[in-house]
């Protein structure tokens, strides 16, 4: 792992590329070591014994995805309801490849008022690269947002499975 975080106590943490199911394990394993809590939404259906306790102690978040509130609404209320929070998410939404991103994380961070900052994968260095800049909006909608987000990242990081990239 290389860089540092931003000291914020909110912050959404984009990880980026998402090609394979180590992403996740790297990912956890990399966080632990450093004594890093970062939350990540899961389907509720998940959270069933005896996986609940485990999920809850990873930093799962159980999101209802039928519930009429949406996502984004239970994640502004999750942002405001927890002090020092930050959360992960893989704006992929997939380990296939995509040519852009979800962009759910934008709704998220701009709707909960909780800024970005993003994490990388360069599988050529094997380094999780971490970025301590929030990024800036650099467009006039989350269309702009999310493009110029994902040509960072595909300009500077290197997927485990590249041709998922």
């Amino acid at each position: 792992m290389v860089g540092k975080l931003p000291p914020e106590k909110k912050l959404i943490i984009a990880g980026m590329p998402h090609t394979s199911n180590w992403d996740f394990i790297l990912a956890m394993a990399c966080m632990k070591s450093v004594g890093l809590k970062v939350s990540f939404m899961m389907k509720k259906e998940a959270f069933v014994w005896p996986l609940s306790a485990f999920f809850k102690y990873l930093g799962g978040v159980p999101i209802d995805r039928s519930s009429q509130r949406g996502v984004t609404s239970q994640m502004v209320d999750w942002f405001d309801r927890n002090e020092n929070v930050w959360l992960g998410m893989t704006p992929e939404g997939t380990r296939s490849k995509v040519s852009e991103y979800k962009k759910g994380y934008l709704r998220i961070s701009k709707a909960a008022g909780v800024p970005i900052t993003l994490i990388g994968i360069d599988a050529r260095s094997k380094e999780v690269v971490l970025h301590e800049e929030i990024w800036k909006y650099t467009g006039t909608n989350n269309d702009e947002d999310n493009a110029a987000i994902k040509n960072f990242v595909d300009a500077n990081f290197f997927g485990i499975n590249q041709r998922n990239q």
